[in-house]
């Protein structure tokens, strides 16, 4: 079994929405999926506006529609994409 190291971004759907609890929200999911938060954070991107980008290691051979439709269901979120996908084990 050979891991990956992905990195998702997140983003809000509002400059104002409480990003502790997408970042909980979302780290549950990953979790429940079987993979392993390495780090998250908070990147600016316009107008006050915040992308929450989140590493994390899996499996490479997850099925990544059914992890981030359930990431993209978080409430105020407004989409969530893989932005980088490594493997990191033989």
């Amino acid at each position: 079994m050979s891991l990956a190291a992905v990195k998702i971004r997140i983003m809000p759907d509002a400059p104002d929405v409480d990003l502790g609890e997408i970042e909980t929200k979302a780290k549950k999911i990953i979790t429940n999926k079987e993979g392993k938060v390495a780090s998250i954070e908070q990147e600016p991107v316009a107008f006050g506006l915040k992308a929450i980008i989140i590493t994390l290691s899996i499996d490479e051979n997850f099925e990544q529609d059914p992890l981030l439709d359930a990431i993209r269901k978080i409430g105020k979120v407004s989409s969530a994409e893989i932005i980088d996908f490594r493997r990191i084990g033989f």
